[in-house]
């Protein structure tokens, strides 16, 4: 739909029954965050708060919080917006299809950023960052964040809005060591663009202009998170996604505004100038640390009439971002198989973080004489994933080959796994990269942004059947003595608590060796946590504990390993400790006083009656 703002989302979804207004005073100190998960856990509507205590303003959220609202809000553009991104991938596909993409085209040249010269709807008000909505979404949050907003930069050495970056990083209002109303904190992850036009700025000793949108129409959030094909700018992006052409000007300092916002927050970043910011409840399920960030020092804060802030929460998946994900595949999911030759598809597992799991069906085309037995093209094709864009931030990566079972489906953990592991030759199928860079988020790692990867590649026919219940019998020796199957041929077992990496390798290595070879029949992976019931309760635990918990490099052992020309593999199953380690980041936890509150909000005569 062509939304021109906020506010006329909003009352589209009220008037189709998408959305419900609460009207209770909230207080944005984690009630609000509470509200939200607990209505988004039930696919629930989006919510407006009327009553935000602290603040004159309003706020919405869970926007994207299901699939089909999302579809819903863009049921005009979607189609054409797909083939856009598939034009922008393969542009001989205009001149084969001219009439297929004759209509998207038409759609992309009403996309282009439209310049306003004046009476822009942002420029109506100004206010200060204290005056905003506080909101803090978990207990040990640093201050209040801004969670869904459009920051906008440009290349001071190709200034202009078709070279910008659009980009969602969350901004800190409030809170550490930050001047009330005068700083606010700035945080971004290594492979963004906005890193690339502070690095540039700071070449040139010129401070980077930085505008940070909130609100406005539900394409321009989403466009600030899409993983967008070289050279395709987010502004045009959510001209064609949102029906309506970007609109922007430049105040009278340079900045450049977003005329359809709800509010603008300019500012500016001085080389080297850092504070500490964090900390923050994170996607992967963990609280981010305090490290110092950059510190933009605020100009301006501009607001448009009745303006609507707009924020989500982040934690422990599934979260909204989840639904921006499923909605970011539909749009683009043929996209990064493109760039890759001998790509099929590849998927970044929500419920283990996203970034640390990755799972990908290649080709393998190398020897067509024979039957592949070993991973080849492949390999080389796990190196171009862990080369591109956010896939790069991966820790794990599970690669087959689409000729072994074009059915397999890459969603489906356990089938996938089980297809691995069927296959996998585990002294020769395990390739490392160490002390390389991993998510800015991920403390599994020896240092902020530095861990390890792993690629786990298996091609060929089945080897071997995988052990799909423990016999009444079956026990392993102190100290993991207590093990849960979780899915064909994987067993988590718990036991002594981690004490230290050093200790802990010699205690495996014993261990290990201890083991039965009957027990270990049809096992391929054994993963040490400290809960086994609780990781063995469902797939998302098993997924969530592994692989955000254990760094390969110095986590994964195995039964019967060795080195052979610097190369690792085992003979036996594969060991993970995904166990606690002292330099791990907290888990996040609830209030449970907040969720007390929440419950009356559900009672009869509450908003959310009959919802939560």
């Amino acid at each position: 739909m062509g939304y021109k703002s906020l506010a006329a989302c909003v009352a589209d979804l009220e008037r189709h029954g998408h959305l419900v207004r609460i009207k209770e005073e909230v207080d944005p100190y984690l009630e609000m965050a509470a509200i939200h998960m607990r209505v988004f856990d039930v696919e629930g509507p989006a919510l407006f708060f009327e009553n935000i205590k602290g603040s004159r303003f309003p706020a919405v959220s869970n926007l994207f919080g299901t699939l089909d609202r999302s579809k819903f809000m863009f049921r005009d553009t979607l189609d054409h917006v797909k083939r856009l991104v598939d034009v922008k991938m393969d542009p001989l596909s205009v001149l084969k299809k001219p009439l297929t993409y004759a209509g998207s085209s038409m759609v992309a040249l009403g996309a282009l950023p439209w310049r306003r010269k004046a009476g822009a709807p942002i420029l109506y008000g100004r206010t200060k960052i204290s005056e905003l909505p506080q909101i803090v979404n978990w207990p040990m949050d640093g201050g209040a964040f801004v969670t869904m907003p459009q920051v906008y930069t440009e290349d001071v050495t190709r200034p202009g809005i078709m070279k910008a970056n659009l980009g969602m990083y969350r901004i800190q209002l409030s809170g550490n060591d930050y001047v009330q109303n005068e700083e606010i904190g700035l945080h971004y992850q290594l492979h963004r663009g906005i890193g690339v036009h502070q690095t540039r700025a700071n070449a040139a000793g010129k401070p980077l202009k930085v505008s940070v949108f909130v609100g406005g129409p539900p394409a321009h959030p989403l466009s600030a998170v899409m993983p967008l094909p070289e050279g395709l700018s987010e502004a045009i992006f959510a001209g064609a996604l949102g029906n309506r052409r970007f609109r922007y000007f430049y105040d009278e300092e340079g900045f450049c505004i977003s005329a359809d916002a709800d509010f603008v927050i300019t500012g500016t970043v001085y080389p080297q100038e850092n504070k500490p910011e964090g900390p923050f409840g994170d996607h992967i399920g963990y609280y981010s640390l305090v490290h110092p960030f950059p510190l933009m020092k605020v100009h301006k804060v501009y607001h448009r009439k009745d303006p609507i802030w707009s924020f989500t929460v982040v934690g422990r998946p599934p979260q909204e971002d989840t639904s921006f994900g499923a909605l970011i595949h539909e749009i683009t999911g043929s996209a990064i198989p493109q760039q890759i030759n001998g790509l099929h598809s590849v998927h970044a597992v929500d419920a283990a973080g996203v970034h640390p799991l990755l799972f990908a069906i290649g080709s393998e085309r190398y020897t067509p004489y024979q039957r592949i037995s070993r991973p080849q093209e492949v390999l080389t094709i796990a190196n171009q994933i862990l080369g591109t864009n956010q896939l790069s931030l991966a820790k794990y990566l599970f690669i087959s080959a689409y000729q072994d079972d074009p059915s397999l489906d890459i969603h489906d953990i356990p089938a996938f796994l089980t297809h691995i592991l069927e296959r996998i030759d585990l002294s020769r199928d395990l390739h490392f990269m160490t002390n390389t860079t991993i998510d800015t988020l991920d403390y599994s790692g020896d240092g902020l942004n530095t861990g390890s990867k792993v690629v786990l590649a298996a091609v060929g026919d089945k080897k071997r059947e995988l052990r799909r219940e423990l016999s009444g019998g079956w026990a392993l020796p102190r100290p993991f003595a207590q093990g849960k199957l979780i899915l064909p041929g994987i067993v988590v077992v718990d036991g002594r608590p981690f004490t230290g990496y050093d200790e802990e390798a010699s205690v495996i290595a014993s261990w290990a060796a201890s083991l039965d070879k009957g027990a270990l029949d049809g096992l391929q992976m054994i993963v040490l946590v400290d809960d086994a019931h609780f990781a063995a309760a469902s797939i998302n635990n098993f997924v969530w504990v592994t692989f955000t918990r254990s760094n390969p490099s110095h986590d994964i052992h195995g039964v019967d390993s060795f080195i052979t020309f610097k190369h690792w593999g085992c003979n036996g199953p594969l060991i993970i400790d995904a166990r606690r380690k002292p330099h791990h980041a907290p888990d996040l936890v609830k209030d449970e006083s907040v969720e007390r509150k929440v419950d009356r909000l559900g009672a009869k005569g509450g908003s959310l009656y009959g919802i939560i």
